[in-house]
């Protein structure tokens, strides 16, 4: 078993993203708002150096949605597939990150 965590980065794919999930029968995802380090830094709030750094950036962008969701090990290609699906290739710039952890123990998770 694996913890997939994805931060996607397009937040108007999510609903699509989730229909393709549902489509593939993958279930049991947790999705929370999350906002990146530099986001953060370059904060109104912040001033000095980061303080002309903040525009270069787009501060009014929404916080980015990070997906956590519990896999058997088989099931990581098409999860990885059904994301690039719904929200493009992982290689291009600000789609987002993925990765995965190993699960060595579990309680409360339905097959």
């Amino acid at each position: 078993m694996k913890l997939l965590v994805f931060v996607l980065n397009k937040n108007d794919k999510l609903e699509k993203l989730l229909k393709e999930f549902s489509n593939n029968e993958i279930t049991g995802a947790t999705i929370i708002n999350s906002k990146g380090m530099a986001r953060v830094l370059l904060n109104k709030e912040f001033e000095g150096i980061f303080g002309s750094l903040r525009y270069l950036i787009n501060g009014d962008k929404e916080d980015n949605k990070t997906i956590f969701v519990v896999v058997k090990d088989e099931m990581i290609q098409l999860v990885i597939e059904t994301i690039e699906k719904a929200v493009g290739s992982l290689d291009e710039p600000d789609t987002g990150i993925l990765f995965t952890i190993p699960l060595d123990y579990i309680r409360g998770f339905k097959h």
